[in-house]
């Protein structure tokens, strides 16, 4: 890496790390950035970093002084009016605001700044709301209040032309594309009063537009000149639009390096988080507001802070003259403003143009490193959306970079397995549309057909839909900020080396599981004959607690008996897991069968705790979902939900599977039967009904964790109660489970789901009664049981190797580690009766790849 650097440097020194300033780059990253050792962190856009001196500024001035409520007269009162007043000021100088022309209005962020001038905004049915569509959310939802009083919102793509000498009109800089007007029905108000009066008529109409100064999809920065043109009428988009025209900023994003010259560029409204600027405090945020635009609000609702006198019984209220009073409600975040100069301590420290340099020699030079990445057969691995794309050479890119990865064949990596893989490295980066609807269907070129169909399709934000049809449904995003390093950037690019580029090294690397993991045979429809026996058996009653172990067990229709047929649900309504809840993993569990009883231990619980397996409860709640499947389930009493709510410090209600609704999936077996037959109890599980692991497999794991940990690190062992197994057999070849597509153990019968697809919650492990969570054994996975083809079609040999290894090797981005079975659940077809089975250790187990 030094060499690599010191070519960076080359480029990239005069800009990078500060060279001008007190302290370097590496000298602030280990002082003020301690936390984020062994972490890279790409996601400044989504929330940049406090840092460690500023928090400890904060905290002392907090325990060094006192601040009251500034709605009075007392002497703490007093100071923090002082403090707000310096507060203001200060914000306003960021933005190059003459406070003789603007006021600083506090919110609780961008967002709630927005609102506030949708809501107050003097719309009316002559009106038009005009925006880019490259807009956040929360600059879409003004179009709400908008068409709700009458008025006209039409978005426009707007695109700085190559050569604006060939451009005719006044709007030279810009090409203006402009979608369909929408308008709400003749339901709608027809006039907008404000104090009793009506509003102005055509000709002395307000319309607005707004637009981001940096898109938080690409990074495209806007040319802010679009301020100037649209309030002087020579904007093309505008100019057919009678009325006057005012600006509004989404600069939440853009202030981050560049916060718009509100001198330069005088907009009507600029809003920001300050989170996006210094990392903290959450949870505030600012309305920029030009004097003459507050004047033309129109401000409905009243409350304390805002009014210079109101009368309880009759309708009687006078607001107060200052703008700032009558926009914020009640008392701000006065001690989360106290500290907003430490953030910008930090700012003026470092200056804001050294970190607009800095961040943008990292972008200039990830963006550029990942363009030359090439698969074996030199095709391109990264599409990025924004600059790539774009007609203009030298257009103006935030330090942004959003991409999609593509195979070798074409096919396209999904953003979360991209996110999944990343977060096992230990980078931290977004995937999605990031609440920016236009700007994800401009650069993935979604149609309106195709948004609908996905969103039909189940499809909805924050979702693992990230493939459909063959086309992304969002992507991934790096973003830089002022503390972000070269050695960041190192890692982020040999994390896309090492997951992504094809090597040219034959059939053994680029496919979806190692070949020389499968247990292949010469003859395809013989039975795999091997002494391959059940070694232990474990049940889990309850979702996400301890399991026990059986010398043997009965079958039931719907897998083990009594495996996973309670759970835990918390108090908003959402399943428990080890994940969310790794209390959970210190529960203990134990079925009786004779006594028929089911015993729980906590350590934080005296008593133990007996339910009847029995006994028919009849406390009966609506429907609940888990993971997609619709159960009836059966509650307990409060002494129950007390016991476990004590066990893992939260309240939650335990219950128990009743009924379920069954969702079917037809598979390839002896009697092509349903995967889950409408006759069975289905339990709390997530996808098949049993998880077998194989002894082999694991050896063979522990083999690379202890090969991978040869650098003086404590060795990494796993066993098999790791990964929550209900049965584990010995005697086969390491992975030779992933050809098996029906097997026998005694005379039941099961059916091969395939292989299960691995999460973090195999990293969680107990040690000293505390859970402990590392990326291992998952990050190891990773790297050799991926799925990597990319589509079946790929040849005759790949076709057939993807038959062999059955339904799961077409599912792309997948980590596999034993696989799921289905017990063929035992009726007797002639009596049409349950026939009880059970299973024990020892036994035979009889796969068949056929």
């Amino acid at each position: 890496m030094a060499q690599s650097k010191e070519e960076f440097l080359e480029q990239f020194g005069e800009d990078y790390g500060y060279p001008d300033a007190r302290r370097g780059i590496d000298e602030l990253r280990a002082a003020d950035f301690k936390r984020l050792e062994g972490m890279v962190y790409l996601d400044h856009a989504g929330a940049t970093l406090y840092s460690e001196a500023q928090m400890a500024d904060v905290t002392k001035d907090l325990m060094s002084n006192v601040y009251g409520n500034p709605h009075s007269q007392s002497d703490s009162s007093m100071a923090t009016s002082d403090l707000l007043t310096s507060a203001r000021h200060q914000v306003l100088k960021y933005f190059n605001a003459s406070p003789r022309d603007y006021k600083c209005v506090f919110t609780s962020g961008a967002t709630a700044a927005l609102k506030l001038v949708g809501e107050c905004f003097p719309w009316s049915t002559d009106s038009c709301y005009m925006y880019t569509i490259e807009n956040h959310n929360s600059v879409l939802g003004i179009r709400e209040y908008a068409l709700s009083k009458g008025a006209t919102a039409s978005a426009v793509d707007v695109e700085e032309v190559v050569d604006p000498s060939k451009n005719h009109g006044s709007g030279s800089l810009f090409k203006v594309s402009k979608h369909s007007n929408q308008r709400r029905g003749d339901d709608v108000l027809l006039h907008n009063y404000q104090n009793g009066r009506q509003t102005a008529i055509s000709g002395n109409n307000l319309n607005l537009f707004a637009f981001p100064s940096e898109c938080n999809f690409s990074g495209h920065k806007f040319n802010l000149s679009l301020v100037n043109l649209i309030k002087e009428g020579n904007f093309l988009g505008t100019s057919q639009q009678q009325g006057r025209w005012m600006v509004l900023i989404d600069a939440a994003k853009g202030c981050t390096t560049e916060p718009p010259n509100l001198t330069v560029y005088p907009a009507d409204f600029v809003v920001c988080s300050f989170y996006k600027i210094f990392g903290y405090p959450t949870g505030l945020g600012a309305l920029i507001v030009k004097n003459e635009a507050a004047s033309l609000l129109n401000k409905t609702y009243f409350s304390g802070g805002t009014v210079a006198a109101s009368i309880a019984d009759i309708d009687f209220v006078q607001k107060r003259n200052s703008i700032e009073q009558v926009l914020e409600d009640g008392t701000v975040s006065f001690l989360s403003i106290s500290s907003l100069r430490y953030g910008f301590k930090i700012i003026d420290t470092l200056t804001i143009s050294a970190i607009a340099r800095h961040t943008a020699s990292l972008t200039t030079y990830v963006r550029k490193k990942m363009m030359d990445l090439k698969h074996s057969n030199e095709k391109n691995v990264c599409i990025i959306y924004g600059q790539q794309a774009s007609k203009v050479k030298d257009l103006k890119m935030g330090p942004t970079i959003t991409f999609n990865l593509k195979r070798e064949d074409g096919t396209w990596f999904g953003y979360r397995e991209v996110e999944k893989l990343a977060s096992l490295s230990g980078i931290h980066l977004r995937t999605g549309c990031f609440c920016n609807p236009g700007a994800c269907a401009k650069y993935l070129g979604l149609s309106h057909s195709d948004l609908v169909s996905n969103f039909e399709a189940g499809h909805v934000c924050w979702d693992d839909n990230d493939i459909i049809n063959g086309k992304p449904t969002g992507a991934v995003r790096i973003s830089f900020g002022y503390m972000s390093t070269y050695e960041d950037a190192e890692e982020l690019l040999k994390f896309l080396r090492l997951s992504f580029v094809s090597k040219a090294v034959g059939l053994n690397n680029g496919y979806m599981v190692n070949m020389d993991t499968l247990n292949l045979v010469d003859d395809w429809s013989q039975k795999v004959i091997s002494d391959i026996r059940l070694k232990s058996i474990t049940i889990y009653p309850v979702k996400s607690c301890q399991g026990f172990s059986v010398q043997g067990w009965p079958l039931a229709t719907g897998g083990l008996k009594y495996d996973r047929e309670w759970l835990l649900q918390g108090s908003g309504g959402e399943i428990l897991t080890q994940k969310k809840v790794p209390e959970l993993s210190s529960i203990s569990t134990l079925i009786d069968l004779e006594l028929g009883k089911l015993f729980l231990e906590s350590p934080k619980c005296k008593d133990k705790l007996q339910i009847s397996i029995l006994e028919n409860l009849t406390h009966l709640s609506a429907d609940v979902e888990v993971y997609g499947q619709r159960y009836e389930v059966q509650t307990y009493s409060d002494k129950v939900n007390s016991w476990f709510s004590d066990a893992i410090g939260r309240p939650c209600t335990f219950m128990r599977c009743s009924s379920s609704k069954y969702r079917s999936c037809t598979i390839s077996g002896r009697r092509d039967r349903l995967c889950r037959d409408a006759r069975s109890k289905l339990s709390f599980v997530n996808e098949g009904q049993l998880l077998l692991v194989n002894e082999e497999s694991i050896s063979d794991l522990n083999s690379r964790l202890s090969s991978s940990n040869g650098n003086g690190k404590q060795r990494v062992l796993v066993d098999a109660m790791r990964f929550r197994p209900n049965i584990v057999v010995s005697g086969s070849t390491p992975y030779g489970e992933d050809n098996w597509k029906r097997l026998n153990i005694g005379d039941a019968y099961f059916t091969s789901m395939g292989g299960c697809n691995r999460c973090q919650m195999i990293n969680l492990y107990q040690s000293s009664g505390q859970v402990i969570k590392s990326k291992e054994p998952l990050a190891t996975l990773a790297s050799y049981r991926r799925q990597k083809v990319g589509s079946c079609a790929m040849s005759c040999l790949s076709l057939f190797f993807c038959y062999v290894i059955n339904n799961f090797t077409c599912e792309q981005g997948k980590i596999l580690f034993g696989i799921l079975l289905n017990y063929e659940d035992g009726m007797d077809e002639e009596y049409d009766a349950v026939v009880e089975k059970w299973i024990k250790v020892g036994q035979e187990v009889y796969p068949s790849i056929e």
